[in-house]
């Protein structure tokens, strides 16, 4: 993080403007809407501005910047179209200890202003830090769109009671499910839609309610997807923000558990080959003891959880123990990897079927039915295969399988160390003992493999 993200009280307080055009009027409307009291400091003054502070109990002062106009001032912008003026500013203000913005010039500025999205009590702050002022511009306008026009009226309505909550529960954690129970219940929807007395009276009756600490536990099982945090699902994303808890794989991406809730607990439960930190009941028994606390539990997986993500067993202990569950489905590895490797894993000319199968292997064996995987028109795409592919590529060959097959193995999938490594079944493991991918990977075989060479549109490391 760049700069400190901090909304700052000026209501009432001198704020000095150094600067009279169209860029200060813009300055000044900003600040004039936060409450502060302008002052313009500059020898000509565009007639909107002058009339702006009119209208506000702003001052205009009709000189040439010195540090005297400084005093007693909470806040410094420089809008001025001379360079010299604009640094001057900046360094006198740094010297008092004052926050100086000057516009267009961020390395000028002890504090950068923000697009900004105004439903207020509720404010949206956005910045690059000075990059690109543009890009910042276009994510306001996506904020803009997504949030609900009245979700104002939902601030006011939750601020009005928040004094009486207090009053009526005295745990603060109480209090907290209290409130998370009134943003996940029907009133938000009523305020929007704009029934306000219904959203009253619904927010009345729960807070009469006898028993405010008592809360069912749930889990949550959600697919991560192969790494791309821009490939979770907007429910996946609504859930992980709501949970307690957090148990997660080895192969959740950092970029996706930086998405969590922050103040979550975070229990890492994964597993890799001959070293399973946890193991598959240890964590069945630790969500149903967890929920049953009354938490909500998030169980994040790579991938999609019922795609050799053992989902279904964890799911299976949860309705056993009669605890509520959601299921969240995620890209699976393989269509992830596929896309971002430019391998369609069906085509009309190449695969009209596709196989997911686990490349595990226990004790040197890898039970499947190989004379099925060798029929012409279908891909392959194995799991947890890099170990055992020598064994994979002996079996389809003994199967009949030609020794001409393509096959590629993508590293680390939509993530920025992807990587493809594409051969032949005759040349594969011997390419892959000379530049060895990095764990995980997914490895696909078919004719479709041909296509990556023109189709290849995601540039990792490859």
């Amino acid at each position: 993080m760049n700069l400190l993200p901090i909304f700052l009280d000026i209501r009432g307080k001198r704020c000095a403007l150094i600067g009279g055009g169209e860029v200060a009027l813009r300055k000044a409307n900003l600040l004039v809407r936060a409450g502060g009291h302008v002052h313009v400091i500059a020898p000509e003054v565009c007639d909107d501005l002058q009339q702006l502070l009119a209208d506000n109990q702003g001052a205009t002062i009709n000189e040439e910047f010195t540090a005297a106009h400084l005093k007693d001032m909470v806040l410094v912008i420089a809008a001025t179209d001379d360079d010299a003026t604009n640094a001057r500013v900046s360094e006198i203000a740094k010297g008092l200890g004052l926050p100086v913005n000057v516009v267009d010039q961020p390395e000028l500025c002890s504090f950068i202003v923000p697009s900004i999205v105004d439903r207020t009590p509720i404010v949206v702050a956005i910045s690059s830090s000075g990059a690109s002022p543009i890009l910042t511009r276009q994510i306001k306008e996506m904020n803009e769109t997504m949030l609900p026009a009245r979700i104002d009226k939902l601030a006011m309505l939750l601020q009005s009671y928040r004094k009486q909550v207090q009053q009526a529960i005295n745990d603060f954690a109480d209090r907290i499910r209290f409130w998370e129970g009134v943003l996940d219940s029907e009133i938000p929807e009523l305020v929007y839609s704009g029934n306000d007395t219904a959203a009253v009276t619904a927010l009345e009756q729960r807070l009469q309610q006898q028993d405010h600490s008592q809360r069912d536990g749930e889990v949550y099982l959600v697919g991560a997807g192969p790494g791309d945090p821009d490939l979770l699902t907007l429910r996946a994303l609504r859930l992980m923000h709501k949970a307690d808890v957090v148990l997660y794989d080895r192969l959740v991406s950092p970029e996706i558990m930086h998405k969590l809730r922050p103040d979550a607990e975070k229990i890492h439960v994964g597993k890799q080959r001959a070293n399973h930190t946890v193991e598959q009941e240890s964590i069945n028994a630790m969500l149903v003891r967890l929920a049953s606390e009354g938490k909500r539990v998030l169980r994040l997986k790579g991938g999609d959880p019922f795609i050799f993500g053992r989902g279904g067993e964890e799911l299976a202990s949860l309705a056993s123990a009669g605890i509520k569950f959601q299921v969240v489905p995620g890209i699976t590895a393989a269509s992830g990897c596929a896309a971002y490797g430019g391998i369609p894993l069906t085509h009309r000319d190449h695969a009209h079927s596709v196989q997911f199968l686990t490349g595990h292997s226990k004790d040197g064996v890898l039970d499947l039915e190989w004379e099925d995987l060798v029929r012409p028109m279908q891909t392959l795409v194995f799991y947890m295969g890099l170990v055992g592919l020598e064994l994979i590529v002996k079996h389809l060959l003994d199967a009949g399988m030609a020794r001409g097959m393509p096959i590629a193995i993508v590293q680390q999938g939509t993530t920025s160390q992807q990587k493809v490594l594409k051969g032949t079944l005759d040349t594969i493991v011997s390419l892959v003992k000379a530049d060895p991918p990095s764990p995980p990977t997914i490895i696909i075989i078919g004719t479709v493999v041909t296509l990556q060479e023109n189709l290849a549109w995601f540039e990792g490391t490859a």
